[in-house]
């Protein structure tokens, strides 16, 4: 399941999208249009920074702007961003893995089918940009 904060960074970017060609955004403009408490939003947007996958720009006419263009940014690159793992287990996640303590992944169907999960999310995931989520 997705986080609120995942949710409200593809709300952010979905706005950023549509806004791309207007210059930087103001964070209170995104929370405003977008209902995102600012405080929040301005959390995901430094993190969205750090990454570099915004910057922005100080001052008057200034704000957030995407840093690539949005059909280069993938929805999982998003999501392990800010959310963690795609996978629904450590034990199958390919950036975060981590051993589960209770289980033998050689012999664990739960292991298994989430992999099958895993592989089927990232399929539809890392074809899909940001320029998919405006209409």
């Amino acid at each position: 399941m997705l986080s609120k904060k995942s949710q409200y960074a593809f709300k952010a970017l979905s706005y950023l999208v549509e806004k791309r060609n207007e210059g930087p955004v103001l964070i209170s403009e995104i929370a405003e249009h977008k209902k995102i408490p600012l405080k929040f939003l301005e959390n995901i947007l430094l993190q969205l920074k750090k990454s570099d996958v915004l910057d922005s720009k100080k001052g008057k006419g200034g704000g957030y702007f995407l840093k690539d263009l949005p059909e280069k940014v993938t929805l999982s690159k998003i999501i392990r961003l800010v959310n963690g793992p795609i996978a629904m287990l450590p034990c199958v996640s390919l950036n975060f893995y981590e051993k589960c303590d209770d289980c033998n992944e050689d012999h664990c169907g739960l292991h298994d089918v989430l992999i099958e999960v895993r592989d089927a999310s990232l399929k539809i995931l890392d074809k899909k940009t940001l320029l998919d989520l405006i209409d």
